[in-house]
């Protein structure tokens, strides 16, 4: 192995690594909220982080392959941002979640 094989290798590693982390930690903030546009969000972001791995699995497969499922995820998750922030700014959202929470869960709570 040469000097850049190592090299890539670790690089491949420390990428998942860091991927990883952050897709723990933006599953924590679906689970976590605390309101329905900042679990849109971390939703969003997990798209975006799954892209980030199809691309270093792809880097170390070799696959061009893969290229095409990440842009596909990619537009797949643009489409569905664009309908929860559609879902979130209409009437029916205000009617019938925010109006009708008595927990608190779909608003946004007042420090």
């Amino acid at each position: 192995m040469s000097g850049s094989e190592e090299f890539l290798a670790l690089a491949e590693f420390a990428a998942l690594a860091l991927l990883s982390l952050s897709f723990l930690l933006t599953v924590v903030r679906v689970l976590i909220g605390p309101s329905l546009p900042d679990r849109v969000l971390a939703l969003d972001m997990l798209v975006t982080i799954a892209i980030g791995f199809i691309a270093v699995i792809g880097i170390r497969t070799g696959f061009t392959l893969y290229l095409d499922i990440a842009i596909a995820l990619g537009l797949v998750g643009f489409l569905a941002t664009v309908a929860f922030a559609r879902f979130v700014l209409s009437r029916r959202y205000e009617q019938e979640f925010v109006k009708r929470d008595t927990l608190g869960i779909y608003g946004d709570k007042e420090p």
